[in-house]
């Protein structure tokens, strides 16, 4: 199949989608499929030259919401050229400009909404929500109404995406959804991550991964730490991500009053074999999230044999405890308080029992593998459907 991902932006800042679409295009170009994005980027992005699949960036925008008048002729004129189309997110042009383009067309599009449609954003952001719901009607909702399908990556966020806008329909599937485990020697990850920060090598570590963002509670994070751990004086909080929102300032003035500055190492965006020396070299992965669709980094811990402590907002949870691969609770300072509190009253045996469940817990259900050929199959199905309608249509014609 030839199968073109659009996305607002191919930037590795922009977190989960990106390193969704090169793991899965990686594994799918390896079975003889052509995968191809376009974006809404600037051509000359310097992060482009990085990326590792064709990329047709189709940008600059000026605007927040990314629109360009490129998208809409480029698809209209290159859209035949594909099998299907995958749209990575909603609420920005990029998905609507698809369905503009596309709707009169006979290609079929795919939607995965990465938890873009997950109530807790009414909640926490009420004005935001009434302005999308001025919005919905006429674009988004008609982008889901009118994809060959709607991707859910768990049942869990198909639950949710229910909840949002009661002006709601959608050719709802759920797939699977995962990354690809490391696979360049764990001494030499190891021993990057340390060279990267050598102030951490002989520390017991509690790694806290991903956007420095008010959703991801790196302030339970920081207070639970605070509270739990600071009194051993081995223990250090490395907290890695960008800081996408300016929140990091005051994040830094909350460890300062609660007096473990000096215990928090704070990496920055992190990639590579620095990033998988970090997953490995720390005792567990702490993930206090108030709202998360998915987590690849979570994955990506499991896949290390790292125990995850989640808050019950991250959506694979239920995973994540069936299978004994970690620690689950409230997304409040109480239950990241609780998670770690039950990590230090485990034993050495039954730590080691943790990691061994964690990476048969990636194997079997966040393997990047599985996730490739959950997606294929949707649209293999998609794609076969479309096909079958356009020779009804030219034996109708004749």
């Amino acid at each position: 199949m030839r199968i073109l991902h659009v996305l607002p932006s191919v930037n590795p800042a922009d977190g989960g989608p990106v390193e969704g679409v090169s793991q899965l295009g990686n594994v799918l170009t390896g079975l003889h499929h052509e995968i191809e994005v376009a974006s809404l980027d600037a051509p000359d992005a310097p992060y482009l030259s990085r990326f590792p699949l064709p990329c047709h960036p189709l940008g600059p925008s000026p605007m927040k919401y990314g629109f360009t008048p490129r998208l809409v002729p480029w698809l209209r004129e290159h859209a035949l050229q594909y099998d299907a189309i995958v749209v990575n997110g909603i609420w920005q042009y990029h998905s609507f400009g698809t369905w503009r383009a596309l709707r009169n067309l006979p290609v079929p599009y795919v939607v995965y909404t990465h938890g873009m449609l997950d109530p807790w954003f009414r909640r926490k952001y009420p004005l935001k929500h009434a302005k999308k719901w001025m919005y919905w009607p006429w674009a988004e909702y008609r982008v889901l109404r009118d994809a060959a399908a709607v991707i859910f990556t768990c049942e869990e966020e198909r639950i949710l995406a229910r909840e949002s806008f009661w002006l709601y329909k959608a050719n709802e599937t759920v797939v699977s959804y995962g990354t690809a485990g490391p696979s360049h020697n764990p001494q030499v990850q190891i021993g990057a991550f340390f060279q990267r920060f050598p102030e951490l090598r002989g520390k017991r570590l509690a790694l806290f991964m991903g956007r420095i963002h008010q959703k991801k509670g790196c302030d339970l994070a920081i207070d639970a730490f605070a509270r739990m751990l600071s009194t051993d004086p081995e223990w250090r909080l490395v907290m890695a991500g960008p800081d996408q929102v300016g929140w990091q300032a005051a994040l830094a003035g909350l460890a300062d009053k609660l007096g473990i500055s000096d215990r928090i190492v704070w990496t920055g965006l992190i990639d590579g074999n620095i990033k998988w020396g970090a997953l490995r070299s720390s005792e567990f992965f702490l993930l206090p999230s108030h709202q998360e669709n998915f987590g690849i980094v979570v994955a990506e811990a499991l896949a290390c044999g790292t125990p995850v402590l989640l808050s019950d907002k991250v959506n694979i949870w239920r995973e994540v405890r069936d299978y004994g691969a970690g620690l689950v609770a409230g997304d409040d300072l109480d239950g990241t308080c609780d998670v770690l509190r039950a990590w230090k009253g485990l034993s050495e045996e039954q730590k080691a029992l943790m990691r061994a469940r964690a990476r048969r817990c990636f194997e079997e259900k966040f393997e990047i593998r599985q996730a490739a050929e959950s997606l294929l199959s949707v649209l293999s199905r998609v794609a076969g459907s479309v096909s079958a309608k356009r020779q009804m249509t030219a034996v109708e014609s004749r």
